[in-house]
């Protein structure tokens, strides 16, 4: 408990962010090591200027068994990257959030999430749309996933709980800001089967900048993402195009060419996201995400486990259980084809890759 407050202080210095708070744990040992190390041992370490002066103000202004009790305090406590209860779907993005302010608690069970999201204006058509598919899948045990706004963010939990189901809700503020006020009961209702989940500070306001962030929280949470309604200018194609971006699964419902809440959704079909008109497509190819996403955490682990190099670690995380080509190992990667040939001979000899057929390789299982 004692390490978390430091985890805390670092979360809260500005632009030092999960990359640089990493590279500051890499090289100190700990956040309670990192918070107190010198400016010329963190000058070292490569903190650069700005941060570092924001850093070194930090410490003499943030008193942390304070902020610590005021979490408390507001029924919330707090997740850590490090901690084995930090969901590990959302551990996997680069720019995971360094901490996590929760109400409510995680289960096992919401490994196996999908989020539903769509325009704050949604018609009757979204709204039943929203509710059909939330409704059923939390019965057939998947989260839901959402970010309490009106419209199809509360359709979507409110029928998850009328399911007896579990949900999900991801904040733009603070956890003791609920935003909007109007569902400050539906919060309540949330805490008590499943959660509110926020990376920003207590107090911290549902500003405009922070929603991009909440959206790529609540994609990262997800296996995938299905937009139940929104317009070519929306938050949930932001969290479409994040999914994308983390290798999740995107669903769009369909809807009328005439209807100007659906024109972003009949775009997101016609660039390739899986068309759903119901519950049941979007069950067998979650299961299929689960297995691959597990596959990731595995290829994680290992990478934390062992000594690997750069160019290793790079390989093992696109390799899947699939079988891919060394070609497009390259172009991905942008390395010459012998570099990569020799890398993946050396991973197939340490057990970690196979090679199974002309040039193609999958992990070892």
């Amino acid at each position: 408990m004692n390490e978390y407050k430091y985890w805390l202080g670092l979360s809260l210095v500005p632009e030092i962010g999960t990359r640089r708070a990493q590279t500051l744990l890499q090289a100190f040992g700990s956040a309670r090591a990192a918070w107190a190390a010198s400016e010329s041992d963190l000058r070292g370490a490569g903190l650069e200027k700005t941060p570092l002066a924001n850093l070194i103000h930090a410490r003499t202004r943030l008193d942390l068994d304070a902020e610590m009790v005021r979490i408390e305090r507001a029924g919330a406590s707090l997740l850590t990257l490090d901690n084995d209860a930090y969901p590990a779907l959302l551990k996997l993005l680069p720019d995971a959030p360094l901490v996590l302010y929760v109400r409510g608690t995680f289960t096992k069970s919401d490994s196996r999430a999908l989020a539903i999201v769509g325009t704050r204006k949604a018609t009757r058509y979204g709204l039943d749309a929203a509710a059909k598919f939330a409704n059923q899948l939390a019965q057939a045990g998947v989260t839901i996933i959402s970010g309490l706004a009106h419209g199809i963010d509360a359709a979507a939990h409110q029928a998850a709980l009328q399911a007896g189901g579990r949900t999900l809700a991801v904040l733009g503020s603070g956890l003791d800001e609920i935003y909007p006020r109007e569902h400050r009961a539906l919060a309540e209702s949330i805490t008590q089967h499943g959660a509110l989940i926020s990376e920003f500070p207590l107090g911290a306001k549902p500003e405009a900048r922070h929603f991009p962030r909440r959206n790529r929280v609540i994609s990262g949470l997800s296996l995938g993402v299905l937009v139940v309604e929104a317009p070519e200018k929306s938050g949930a194609l932001i969290t479409a195009s994040a999914a994308l971006e983390h290798g999740r699964e995107v669903f769009a419902v369909p809807g009328s060419i005439f209807s100007h809440a659906s024109t972003g959704t009949n775009r997101l079909i016609q660039d390739g996201a899986m068309l759903v008109m119901d519950p049941r497509d979007i069950l067998d190819a979650l299961n299929m995400a689960h297995e691959l996403v597990n596959t990731r955490l595995t290829t994680k682990k290992i990478t934390d486990d062992l000594d690997v190099t750069e160019m290793e670690h790079a390989l093992l995380q696109l390799l899947s259980t699939e079988p891919m080509h060394i070609d497009d190992l390259v172009r991905q990667l942008q390395r010459p084809v012998a570099e990569i040939s020799s890398t993946l001979t050396l991973l197939e000899l340490r057990g970690l890759v196979n090679m199974v057929g002309a040039m193609q390789y999958t992990l070892a299982t």
